[in-house]
């Protein structure tokens, strides 16, 4: 497996398919934790969310989503491109499975109750680059608010 992500990471050749695994699913784990550990933290509430993101997402179980989530953690430690991932996404998932991902990403950032200016950052880079429209992220992002029993801030 270790090499597959070497080959990734110092190639163009996309997410790769890992153990027979679709690329979407690394990829949309990365982008995840990636989301999660930008503020330089990765907290117990992070996880918990990226797990059951990738639960619904997937039809994971919970060790599988736990493999994935190691996976996912090599794979962002390895490269802080978000390019592979995102494009590999755009090729999977329709549009409105994207602005899905979108306010999945929005919950995760908001999990340990705080937005910081890095996660923002991030997530409005990957709304661009999966293509969805600002309006729709605003939207996921009010929706993942919602979710998580929190106020709307700016």
């Amino acid at each position: 497996m270790l090499d597959v992500l070497k080959t990734f990471l110092s190639g163009d050749e996309g997410v790769p398919e890992v153990d027979g695994r679709d690329p979407s699913q690394l990829a949309a784990a990365s982008l995840l934790v990636e989301a999660a550990m930008i503020d330089d933290t990765f907290v117990q509430s992070e996880k918990d969310h990226i797990t059951e993101v990738l639960l619904h997402l997937f039809d994971l179980s919970d060790q599988e989503a736990n493999v994935l989530i190691d996976e996912a953690e090599s794979a962002v430690a390895s490269t802080h491109e978000l390019y592979h991932f995102t494009k590999a996404l755009r090729e999977a998932f329709d549009y409105d499975k994207r602005v899905e991902l979108m306010q999945m990403l929005w919950e995760v950032v908001y999990a340990d109750g705080v937005l910081d200016d890095f996660e923002a950052n991030l997530v409005r880079r990957v709304s661009g680059l999966l293509y969805i429209a600002d309006q729709d992220s605003g939207r996921a992002r009010k929706r993942a608010l919602t979710q998580l029993g929190h106020s709307i801030k700016s």
